[in-house]
């Protein structure tokens, strides 16, 4: 990472896109100015007045989309400049418009401009109001046939993790075989080939993404509690998480979680090799990326839209997410086990949030329909 890439509480200043097209006195300039946006968004951008912030990885999303309409905008003007306006915001919006990408992530673009010209009225004084006359809807809660996990493509999704990314062990190939490899594992871990090592290979077949995929699959974690689990959460004798309200995400009671002897397993076996990695021995976070950040949105559905491609599962105009995870552990509680059942499993304060999961999977109703015939 180069100079200019540094971070501010871990979040990338200048991205080498726009490292790219600036030239070193514009670099200077912009990185100062992100550096000040960066930490207005991350303590003060949801209120202001209140001193409150966003949380680390909404602001991290949000300074990045941000970066990326600056230099919309940089093309636009045909020169750098870190005035951007509400014309730029309305015309940038019709082209998200036309564009292939989802509705929620266009909205997610919306929201951050909406987030620079908030930085502009209270820490710069200007006077930018933008109401945009195109509104992208966001990720509600709410669920569709798109974003539905069948129980064959939750079978597919966790037998594929358990490939995903696993190299031949050590002592099963050739030492042509091996240098091969070890230079996939440089490229992956970037470290110099020499360094690679036997402890590098375990790491490779590692059972992280297994546990976080698998641990999700039964229940149906939010983005945001992967990213806040902590060892504290684990009940492996009897097979459960029990997540205090402290730690509880959108209410305030303590659950119990229960978890299947087969995932609780693969846990098990996360947690004696997490032991092993210095990035969590001053951490009790459950998982960290390999930056030896806290997970969130944006790195797990790459995770889940790598692990669709492994398991050839279709995702064309379909908008799957990990939220789609959560939608169908709450549907199949529902179905199997009753409302009750889904919300405790999925921790609902309100037994109205579990209802949209009260509904007939596509495959029950697809053998309804086979039984009229």
């Amino acid at each position: 990472m180069s100079h200019n890439r540094a971070t501010v509480e871990d979040i990338v200043v200048i991205t080498e896109k726009t490292e790219e097209i600036l030239n070193q006195r514009q670099l200077v300039d912009y990185r100062d100015y992100r550096e000040r946006l960066i930490k207005w968004v991350l303590h003060l951008g949801k209120n202001p007045e209140k001193a409150e912030g966003y949380a680390w990885d909404t602001t991290r999303q949000r300074c990045y989309r941000i970066d990326q309409f600056y230099r919309w905008v940089w093309e636009k003007e045909d020169g750098y400049t870190i005035k951007a306006t509400p014309s730029h915001a309305e015309e940038y919006t019709k082209e998200l418009a036309y564009s292939d990408y989802s509705q929620t992530h266009k909205a997610g673009f919306q929201k951050s401009i909406q987030t620079l010209f908030k930085h502009q009225r209270h820490e710069q004084g200007k006077d930018v109001e933008w109401e945009p006359s195109i509104k992208f809807s966001n990720y509600s809660g709410t669920h569709n046939a798109r974003d539905f996990l069948t129980r064959e493509e939750r079978r597919k999704l966790k037998e594929a993790v358990l490939e995903y990314g696993s190299i031949p062990h050590y002592d099963a190939v050739t030492p042509s075989q091996r240098d091969r490899w070890k230079q996939h594992l440089a490229q992956r871990f970037e470290k110099p080939k020499s360094d690679i090592t036997r402890d590098d290979w375990e790491r490779a077949n590692g059972w992280k993404y297994p546990s976080i995929l698998w641990v999700s699959m039964d229940a149906g974690l939010r983005p945001k509690e992967v990213g806040k689990a902590t060892l504290d959460w684990l009940d492996l004798e009897n097979g459960m998480l029990r997540i205090s309200k402290e730690d509880s995400t959108k209410n305030t009671d303590n659950w119990n979680v229960g978890l299947s002897d087969r995932t609780t397993n693969i846990l098990q076996k996360w947690v004696a090799e997490r032991e092993n990695h210095d990035k969590y021995t001053d951490s009790d976070q459950l998982w960290l990326t390999k930056y030896g950040n806290p997970y969130g949105s944006e790195a797990l559905n790459r995770l889940l839209k790598n692990l669709c491609e492994e398991a050839a599962i279709p995702v064309e105009d379909r908008d799957i997410s990990w939220y789609s995870i959560r939608h169908s552990v709450g549907t199949y509680m529902s179905r199997d086990n009753g409302l009750a059942a889904a919300q405790a499993q999925l921790r609902h304060r309100s037994e109205r949030s579990t209802m949209r999961y009260d509904q007939a999977p596509v495959e029950d109703r697809k053998n309804t329909l086979n039984n009229w015939d």
